[in-house]
Parts: C-alpha cells; structure tokens; sequence
C-alpha cells in the first residue's frame, strides 16, 4: 500500500520544512507554537496523550505547493483541471494499517486524542481535518472537509450550516428519520484533501478527482461498523453516524478562515461507533486559518475560469485575494470585447459562495492592489459599472449577514465591478503615462559622469527648423516629444522656438488625439473634440 501522507512528511523534513519536537509539551500551547513557526511542527509527547500531534503541513505558500507535487502556485490549478477532466476512481483495498487498533463501545473515548483547542474563543476541541465521507440512495457517495466539537468521549457536533451535498445528504436522511453513516479520515494528503475540499456537482466523486490530480488511484478500505469506505493511508478513522436531530444544537465557536471568531451554530450531532488508527499513528490538526486558505483558493480559479470560459470570455488573469481570505474576492482580467465586461462579472459571481469580484482590462496586473484600485478610480462609473445581486447564496460564516433562525441557510448579496474601459471612449483617454529615451537614458550613468553631446542654439537655424518640421507633419502628425527625436540635430531650443513661430504664423494644430499637425491639412480636418 502506498504511504502518500508520510511520504509527505518525509519530504517536508529533507527540505526543512517541518521540525520534530520531542519534548513534552502541554497541548493548551501547542496552536500557539504553530502560529508562531514557520516550520509544520510534529509534537511526539503530547503531555497526557500517548498519540503525536502534527500541524501546520500546508500553511504555508510553498509547503502546499511542495504537497501538490509543484514547482509553482499557478500549477496547482491546472493539476485540478486534470484530475477533473480526467478523473481516476478510486481503488479498493482489503485492509490498511489504519486497522491495526480498532476500538468499539466503551473503548470509544475521543479524550484520549491529542484533539488541541486552537482560538481563546472556542467553543472545544475541534476535529479540523477530517475528509467525511458519506452515501446517499440517490447521488451515491460524496467526501468533503467537516469539522466536528468534541463533545463526549463518543459524542460530537459536525458543523453543516453551508449549503452543500453533505448538508443535502443529512436534510434528506432527517426527513427519512434516519440516521446518516459517515466515515471521518483524519491524517491524509494534501492532494487527497483538496480532492475532498473540491465542490463537486452531486454525484461526482471527489476521491476520483483526487486521483486524477494524483496520477494513480486513491486507495480506499471498508469500515467496520459502517457501510462506507475511508482513505487506506489514513492515520485515524472515526466511524459515526450524524443524528437525524436536525440543526437544533449548538456548535462553535471557532477561530474561521475568516481570520474572525465565527458565531455559535446550530448543528446535528454525531454518534461515534469506531476509532480506528495506526499502532504508531499521529494526530493531524489543520490550523486555522491559512491551512485552509492555500488549498482552497485552486479550487476558485478553477471554477472561476471554466465559467468564464463557458461565458465565452477570454482570461488573462484570476487572483483570489488573501484579503479575501481567498473565498469571496476575486480580481480577474480579461482580454474584453464590447460588453464582455459585465458578462465576466455575471459569470464569475455564478461560483461558489464569491462575494465581490473586480474585472479588469488586460493591462492591468490582478495582483497589484494598487494597479486594480487605480482601474477603479479611473474606469468606473458607479451607476453603469457596479452590479449588485440581492438574495444569493452566501458562505454561513459571513459575518456581515444578517443572523437568521437555527437550521436557516441565510442569503446575501453579491457585487460586481466592471473596472474595464468603457466602450465609447477616446482611446488617448487611457495612454499610460511614459517617458521619452527611456531604454538609452539612465540615471546610473550619469551620477557615473555621463555627458550628452552639446548641440549649438543658432536663432538663424529656426526658420531651417520650421520648415522641416512643417514638412513632416503635413504628411505624419506627431507628438511634441516626436518632433523633438526627429530632429535631435538641432537644440531643443531651436526646436522650441521653430514650433513657437509656427504657432504664431497659424500653421500648426493639433489632431484629435494631440499630434502636432498643419492647420487645414486633412487631419485638422478629422480632429475629434472631447
């Protein structure tokens, strides 16, 4: 059997990327210690636990990128296209280390896990890692990622306040009065975690598209008081059903992605019936909230682009903004066509729980805040430009929403800015700022003691001057700064002074987009006014 997540671990460890701590440490102390490392830290003595503790695996940029097999972010993307054009289903094993305890009834006791508090404000131990696993008569199997308070030595809360197909799968179990089974395995691959992070349509199989990123097949085993299987290279597996209770018992606090305290939530509990774990197995706590950031944020820019690429909008760029804590602001550009401004913004508010979205031309760099502000403040008028959708799907732990009723899903609202430039305006209305002789003329070089050639200022040589300018620019109206290159053999002042005389003789003029042209000359006649 492959050994995916310690293998990980392995590599984390070749490239200094996690440290071992085998001191005794108390477990209050132990999120704490991972916010302040930059390392993923593996705590072998837990004090009062015989179990390791390990977090911080993925909080980091590049811990994730090494998880998902990459050289750079951008790639983790496309291997989640892959796995999704290209899914792998999964491959079922007889049996796995995972199976070398296995505790039943009163040997049950989720206190004897290394399970850390992580926020002041929490609510208890909470279960942050777990890929849930449960089966519908219908849609079959679908995984995702739940987090679950320890309540009793066999009793938890699982938090299903967001719409989603595990919610669907309990709501329709409660309204059969029927309790549903669900498989919980903790210590797992990043990739296999963002397999079950991924919001795939219903019926789709996640641990299929975890294979396709993967390249070879997830392994799965069955549980041994479920009907369900659970990931085969797991450390632990919980076996549980959720109580057909509906979402009528409290759950949280919790330190969120949202880098905020989230609210009490009403939720159903969970009846433990196995742990199942290693002899020599580690506890994986996922820490709030850049854990879940990293891996998260793929998963919007692949939904983001296939819909935009449905909408038939050509993409340069996506960022999900760590501001946004990579959820609900996303800033895209888009290589625009007329109107395709505000059907970019339609299709990218149509993903997930996205709550504002900027498009942008494709000059603009979507990861330069200051460069999307600045397309803000120069393109957008806010009654043509800004877009808002009342009643839409919101992500539950916003908390700008308004508080509803336990068990209610709440709605929000989703805005759209259409920062690209408008159809209909003058294209010199957008010339970036530049400036002349840039690529030959350096600073270096002349605090170095650089010189330019002097070139004489002869007042006989204007008339000279005026007359070649006039030459030209009836046939090829140009900048000032044009006229000045063209004719670098005379001074600038000389140049100055001809352009002044031609001025004053009525002869010069300037066209629509502010070239220097002869009063008169066919492209006086075509000049625009503003």
């Amino acid at each position: 059997m492959s050994e995916l997540f310690r293998n990980f671990l392995d590599e984390l460890r070749a490239a200094d990327e996690l440290v071992d701590i085998r001191q005794p440490v108390d477990i209050r102390h132990i999120s704490t210690l991972v916010d302040q490392s930059d390392k993923a830290l593996l705590f072998h003595d837990v004090i009062g636990y015989d179990m390791p503790l390990l977090s911080g695996i993925i909080r980091t940029r590049q811990r994730t990128i090494m998880g998902m097999g990459c050289t750079e972010y951008s790639q983790i993307e496309k291997k989640l296209q892959r796995g999704i054009d290209n899914p792998i289903p999964p491959k079922y094993v007889e049996t796995s280390p995972t199976k070398e305890v296995i505790l039943t009834g009163e040997d049950i006791d989720l206190f004897r896990i290394p399970i850390p508090l992580s926020s002041i404000y929490d609510g208890g131990p909470m279960i942050t890692a777990g890929i849930v696993m449960a089966k519908d008569p219908e849609y079959g199997i679908n995984s995702g990622i739940y987090r679950f308070m320890v309540k009793e030595k066999g009793l938890t809360g699982i938090d299903l306040v967001t719409p989603n197909n595990m919610r669907l799968f309990a709501q329709r179990a409660l309204e059969r009065g029927e309790p549903l089974p669900i498989s919980i395995s903790i210590g797992n691959h990043p990739i296999e975690i963002m397999g079950a992070g991924y919001r795939a349509p219903i019926g789709v199989d996640e641990m299929a598209i975890a294979g396709g990123i993967l390249g070879a097949p997830v392994e799965l085993a069955m549980c041994e008081t479920v009907d369900l299987p659970y990931l085969a290279d797991s450390e632990l597996v919980i076996e549980a059903e959720i109580l057909p209770v509906g979402w009528t018992e409290p759950e949280g606090r919790f330190g969120e992605f949202t880098a905020l305290m989230g609210g009490l939530h009403w939720n159903p509990n969970v009846r433990i019936k196995a742990i199942m774990h290693r002899r020599d197995a580690m506890y994986y706590a996922l820490h709030m909230p850049w854990e879940n950031t990293w891996l998260a944020a793929p998963t919007r820019y692949q939904a983001i682009r296939r819909a935009l690429l449905t909408a038939g909008v050509q993409v340069k760029d996506i960022n999900m903004t760590l501001g946004g804590r990579a959820f609900w602001h996303a800033v895209v550009s888009i290589k625009k066509q007329a109107g395709e401004g505000k059907n970019a913004l339609l299709a990218a508010l149509s993903v997930m729980d996205i709550k504002h979205v900027v498009v942008v031309d494709d000059d603009i760099d979507v990861f330069n805040g200051e460069e999307v502000e600045w397309a803000i403040a120069t393109r957008v008028q806010g009654d043509r430009d800004v877009m808002i959708i009342p009643g839409a799907r919101a992500k539950p732990l916003d908390p700008s929403l308004q508080i509803t009723a336990p068990g209610q899903v709440p709605t929000g609202a989703k805005v759209g800015i259409d920062a690209t430039i408008p159809e209909g305006i003058p294209h010199e209305r957008y010339q970036r700022i530049s400036y002349a002789y840039a690529d030959t003329a350096k600073i270096d070089d002349y605090l170095a003691g650089k010189q330019d050639p002097a070139v004489a200022t002869d007042p006989a040589k204007v008339k000279e001057a005026a007359a070649a300018i006039h030459a030209l620019i009836e046939k090829t109206p140009l900048y000032y700064q044009e006229v000045a290159g063209r004719f670098s053999q005379y001074s600038f002042v000389t140049i100055a002074r001809a352009l002044g005389v031609m001025h004053e003789s009525k002869q010069l003029w300037k066209t629509g987009e502010g070239k220097l042209c002869i009063r008169g000359s066919k492209f006086d006649a075509v000049q625009r006014t503003r």
